[in-house]
Parts: structure tokens; sequence; C-alpha cells
């Protein structure tokens, strides 16, 4: 090697190099980066879709801020109640034909005082409201005994106690009191009406006290019938006979009552 290629040679490995560096891309290219831009896609498209959905539901079921909520069914709705272990502790279901309430206790409340005003469960039936209404025609029907303190009827109507097929029972240990205030008090019977006391009295205090339809006895053939022209008969005297029942006897200026016993004998 000559001298001359010799430092032609190191001046040129001793001058600086002036080629460009390399630089290598970083980032999601080709395939991969469609297939993101698809789920980008289809996940916004599903968010779209969901929030149609939940506003189409919240129109169909009138599900507002102002409005009462509505549940609809083709059959019935029921709503159950359960406790810790699952099991069913309570039910309403409200139907085509009927409701129907299962549970150990029913209550309904006011609200503003938060007084009971019906409770239901398998011991008793309390009705807590002041006044008991009931608006039927035929009234109020009871399987068995009624304990109340106080039977009124509304204003201007009648109070009527009846048993049509068996008998009417009114007990009291310190009495029953009967009280028609601005009218009338009837009691009608189809075959007989008792009044009995046991250890006291009954006492009658009206000024006019009436029996009607009381059979009226005659004289036996001993006694001396009264002409023809003799003065109708218009006083007549209240006799008993032994078994109870009651009859009247023409007056006269003695008891007339033993002249005609022979009702009694009817009876």
């Amino acid at each position: 090697m000559t001298r001359e290629q010799y430092i032609l040679a190191t001046q040129q490995n001793s001058l600086p190099r002036t080629e460009h560096p390399q630089f290598y891309p970083v980032g999601i290219y080709g395939w991969r980066k469609r297939c993101l831009y698809f789920f980008v896609l289809l996940l916004l498209v599903t968010m779209i879709v969901n929030l149609a959905m939940t506003i189409w539901i919240l129109k169909v079921m009138n599900f507002t801020v102002d409005s009462p909520l509505v549940l609809q069914s083709d059959r019935n709705v029921t709503v159950n109640a359960r406790n810790h272990m699952g099991q069913l502790t309570g039910q309403l279901t409200v139907g085509a034909d009927a409701v129907e309430a299962q549970s150990k206790r029913f209550e309904v409340r006011a609200t503003e005082s938060g007084k009971v005003l019906f409770s239901a469960d398998e011991d008793e039936i309390v009705i807590g409201a002041d006044r008991l209404k009931v608006t039927g025609t035929e009234g109020a029907v009871f399987g068995h005994s009624v304990e109340t303190p106080h039977i009124r009827a509304e204003p201007s109507q009648d109070l009527k106690l009846e048993s049509p097929t068996r008998s009417l029972v009114m007990e009291a240990p310190r009495g029953v009191q009967v009280n028609a205030a601005a009218g009338d008090l009837k009691a009608t019977c189809r075959k007989e009406l008792h009044l009995q006391s046991t250890e006291g009295e009954i006492f009658l205090n009206a000024d006019t006290i009436r029996l009607g339809n009381l059979p009226v006895g005659s004289f036996s053939s001993s006694s001396s019938s009264p002409s023809s022209s003799a003065p109708r008969q218009t006083i007549y005297e209240l006799c008993i006979c032994p078994n109870g029942k009651l009859y009247l006897s023409p007056a006269g200026a003695s008891s007339t009552c033993q002249s005609s016993s022979n009702i009694c004998l009817w009876s």
C-alpha cells in the first residue's frame, strides 16, 4: 500500500458518519387496530340499545316521579314477604275475582294518628273506628254471639233486630236497656214472646197499657145471660189462667173471672 493510499484510508475512517438513525414505531397496527375499533363500536351500540330499552321500560311501566306506581298483569299480581331463611311469611294476591292476604296479622291504621282501624288474626277481629256502618239491605248477619256496649240506628232510620228462623237472646249481668227516645218500640214474634224475671219483677210504666187480641170469656150456663135489650158491654176485667194465659171477662159488680174461667180449658 502506498503512502497516499494509507493516508486516504485513515482520513475516511476518521470522518464522522452522516447516516440517519433508525426509528421503531410504537402502537397497534394492522388487524389488531381494526379489531379494537370494532369492539369499541360494538360497546357503543350496546350502550345505546341498553339506554333505549331502559327508557322504553320506564315509559311502558309508567315509572315517573309524580305519578303513582302501577303494577299490571293479565292474571294477578302477587307480593311475597320472606324471612332470612327464605320461608314465606306473608303474601298479598290481587286477582280478577278477589284480593287475598295471607299473614299472621292484618292491620289497617289511620294515616295521621296511627290508630288501628281494623285488625284481624286467628283469635279475633277488632274494628277500632268510632262508628261501624253497615249499608247492606239485609243488614249485618252474625253466626254466633255479638258483644257490644251500644247499638244505634242512623238518624231517621229504624233499628231492627231480627232472627228469621231461630230465637233472639239479649243478655247482660246488670240489665238490658232498650230505649226509643223519639219513636215507638215494637217487639214482634211468630209464636210466643216471653218476658221472664227470675229474681225481680217486670215493671210496665206508661200512661196507657194496651193488650190487643185477647180472647173474651163468657159466663157459664148457670149464670143468667143478659137480655138482647141490654146495652153493649164496653168494660172488661183482665183475668189470668193458671198457665199464665190472659183473657178478658165482662166486668160486673164483682169479679167475673171465675165465671168466665171456661176459656182456660181451651188453652
